[in-house]
């Protein structure tokens, strides 16, 4: 695939992969990227995974016809991207590599060499001439491994941006990118989002027409779409209005509340996302909770604690620094409940939350009065 008249996608598609990173349910599969700049110099764009490189060396080939690779430029190190380090280095002797010193560092511990001979050492600010294309380094640590960089091509308005800006999904699936670059980067990404700020900040001085990350389709039209999403997802702002309803449920009582309050809500015609947190992927229901400005927490008091899947779900909330959103709990005990109180004391730690009250206290089953605080809750949160 042409991406410009001097660069060629040559990645790969993973259609047997069920787990990324052995936790992100991926079922369209996944793409690993990989790019070559054709010039008077030929600089390969980053490696692909370990199981793929009879396809990508071939790639590099038909791409390259009679021409032989210069450079591997190596923006970022986790496996996924560096699998094929090894092999391209033997596979073209002549060919020098590309990256920072801590992605060396790393090459000695996943190949027990770090290529003392054939290497180019870049940092912030360093260029690679290619000939009428040059790349310019910028250093983007934890975005989202430390070792990480960036690179600009000025000449085609290019963005490699490693993992900044991907997706889930292979390429051969035509999918909205917003839902599944959502999912991925507060899956993977979200903890970042300050060091995403400081790699927009740089970013925003550069005149971008392409990006090219390192999963997912290359982005080339309505650029500040996807530079604006990102932006509010590494400031933990609200992206749309919404209601977030994550419940887990034993006996389906505490799930008769929650789509109770469900179909209140949208009666009023709020925007509502349900997720039964024991079938649902749970970084859907992380995602959603990001995406949208209100949640709803419901689940039972559970050998005197709270249900395991809440207690999994909010932890992912506190690793990943949610905030400034509005929050209500329903709770259910058949006796000594405390459910309630055990997710306020888990969330104390994070930043901007507004409690939303009534808090809902279900005793076995829903009652009358429970419809009405349930009822005077929709009221609370429209």
């Amino acid at each position: 695939m042409m991406i410009t008249k001097d660069i060629k996608y040559i990645g790969v598609n993973d259609h047997d992969i069920d787990l990324f990173e052995g936790q992100f349910e991926v079922p369209l599969g996944m793409a690993y990227n990989s790019y070559a700049i054709i010039d008077e110099k030929i600089a390969i764009i980053d490696s692909v995974e370990a199981n793929f490189k009879d396809e990508w060396l071939n790639n590099i080939k038909e791409a390259l016809g009679e021409r032989k690779p210069d450079y591997l430029v190596c923006h970022h190190m986790e496996p996924d991207h560096s699998g094929n380090i090894l092999s391209f280095m033997q596979e073209f002797p002549k060919a020098i590599i590309v990256s920072s010193q801590k992605s060396f560092a790393m090459m000695k511990a996943f190949f027990n060499e770090e290529f003392e001979e054939r290497r180019i050492v870049i940092s912030e600010g360093s260029k690679l001439e290619l000939g009428h294309h040059t790349l310019e380094f910028m250093a983007a640590p934890m975005v989202h491994w430390p070792e990480v960089m960036v690179s600009y091509d000025s000449c085609d308005k290019v963005l490699f941006s490693a993992d900044a800006f991907g997706k889930f999904g292979a390429l051969d699936y035509d999918d909205e990118w917003d839902c599944e670059a959502r999912r991925y980067y507060f899956g993977i990404v979200g903890k970042y989002g300050a060091p995403v700020q400081t790699l927009l900040k740089k970013v925003s001085n550069l005149d971008v027409k392409i990006i090219c990350s390192l999963h997912g389709p290359v982005l080339n039209s309505d650029i500040s779409h996807y530079i604006n999403l990102y932006n509010t997802w590494s400031k933990y702002e609200v992206e749309s209005s919404g209601v977030v309803i994550c419940y887990t449920s034993v006996y389906g009582n505490t799930k008769k509340a929650a789509l109770f309050l469900e179909e209140e809500l949208s009666k009023a015609g709020l925007k509502v996302s349900v997720h039964d947190l024991a079938r649902t992927d749970i970084y859907e229901a992380v995602e959603d909770s990001f995406r949208y400005d209100r949640l709803v927490l419901a689940t039972t008091t559970y050998n005197g604690d709270i249900f395991p899947k809440m207690k999994d779900f909010i932890n992912l909330l506190l690793e990943r620094g949610y905030k400034n959103r509005k929050i209500a709990f329903i709770e259910n005990g058949s006796w000594a409940p405390q459910a309630s109180k055990i997710m306020a004391r888990m969330l104390e730690p994070l930043q901007g939350l507004d409690v939303i009250g009534p808090n809902v206290k279900i005793n076995s089953s829903m009652s009358e009065a429970n419809k009405n605080e349930l009822l005077e809750l929709a009221n609370n949160l429209k």
